[in-house]
């Protein structure tokens, strides 16, 4: 199943390592409605994977000429503060993967679509920061996923060649990233279903971690 020898695991963060993904949109819909404005789930889900500023984009074009998104994105991020006061909850299955992938001797990192500030954030309240031997966000690319840059800076700061990285996705946007930088990828879908290219683009679509842990226990 693997092609070449495995010196590290890249992860996405949001829908793979946390269960945000649905907290993201609980806010943004909540956000429309406070402004008298309908959003629907399959927009929400259309903006899955995209870095933050492109999803403002495309929500001020939803709404159309006048709509404050400034207002918006206050809005929804004081929605999203009252929704993680209790914790951002985890992936199942993401300490157990962890561990088993440090345990293996690989080194550890993350390529997220999100700024520095949001991902350190997040994954300190999460537990997981200092699990991790770098971190990739889209404050440190020119061009955030699809296209690859956020994948190869990870593998560049872990010192590892792409081609000789795992790596984790939740979404098909994600998964293009990481297939073209070259890793041997696992599509974990969370909220969106795979497209029928990204088969093709990754080792294996799995329903969770708990079966990706299952399938490397046999070949690393």
């Amino acid at each position: 199943m693997l092609r070449k020898p495995v010196e590290a695991a890249l992860f996405d963060m949001d829908g793979l390592l946390l269960n945000t993904e649905a907290l993201y949109i609980e806010a943004m819909q909540a956000a429309a409605t406070t402004l008298g404005r309908e959003m629907t789930l399959d927009f929400c889900h259309s903006m899955v994977g995209l870095p933050g500023p492109e999803c403002n984009l495309m929500i001020a074009d939803l709404y159309g000429e006048g709509f404050n998104i400034e207002e918006f994105r206050g809005l929804y991020s004081g929605h999203l503060r009252q929704l993680m006061e209790t914790g951002i909850p985890l992936k199942p299955g993401v300490v157990e993967l962890l561990d088993f992938l440090a345990g293996r001797g690989l080194k550890l990192a993350v390529a997220t679509s999100a700024g520095r500030k949001s991902a350190e954030h997040h994954l300190e309240r999460a537990g997981l920061l200092s699990r991790f031997g770098a971190l990739a966000t889209r404050d440190d690319v020119e061009r955030p996923k699809p296209h690859p840059s956020v994948y190869l800076e990870a593998a560049r700061r872990l010192g590892v060649a792409p081609e000789r990285c795992l790596a984790f996705e939740d979404s098909n946007i994600g998964l293009e990233a990481a297939h073209a930088a070259g890793t041997m990828a696992f599509m974990v879908p969370d909220l969106v279903a795979p497209l029928p290219e990204s088969h093709g683009r990754c080792l294996q679509v799995v329903p969770d971690l708990h079966v990706v842990l299952k399938l490397l226990r046999e070949h690393l």
